[in-house]
């Protein structure tokens, strides 16, 4: 099942334009937005940090676990969740694919990007992601 609106997974995976922005500390307020690179994988938004688990909106992710996004022209709160495991292979492969002309895509398929590895999900209402509300 799809946590993304099928159209809005698709417009923001085809962009090139994604700005993350976690809470900060408070859980309120949103960390300045940060350009980064994003990927689709069957229905699910993945996204990584050039400078491995040591980059600040990615420590911010972690730690708070929600904030928005806006791609394409869109606006999503969302939540964070880490990921490892065999789903980095997927992540590379969307990364080659999408980025392969890229100078920088050495960096975002090592190891230090790949250890820092996000799913995103849409946020509801009251903070849960769509998936876990389902259940």
């Amino acid at each position: 099942m799809s946590t993304w609106p099928t159209e809005e997974l698709r417009r923001i995976a085809d962009a090139d334009d994604l700005h993350i922005a976690p809470f900060r500390e408070d859980g309120r307020t949103y960390g300045t937005p940060t350009w980064i690179w994003s990927v689709r994988v069957g229905d699910a938004l993945y996204v990584r940090a050039y400078y491995g688990q040591a980059s600040r909106w990615y420590q911010a992710a972690k730690r708070e676990q929600a904030g928005r996004i806006h791609a394409a022209g869109l606006v999503k709160e969302v939540t964070f969740e880490p990921v490892d495991g065999a789903i980095n292979d997927a992540v590379d492969a969307a990364y080659r694919a999408k980025y392969g002309d890229s100078p920088y895509l050495g960096a975002m398929v090592s190891d230090r990007a790949r250890s820092a590895t996000v799913k995103v999900l849409p946020r509801v209402a009251d903070g849960t992601p769509s998936a876990q509300r389902a259940s």
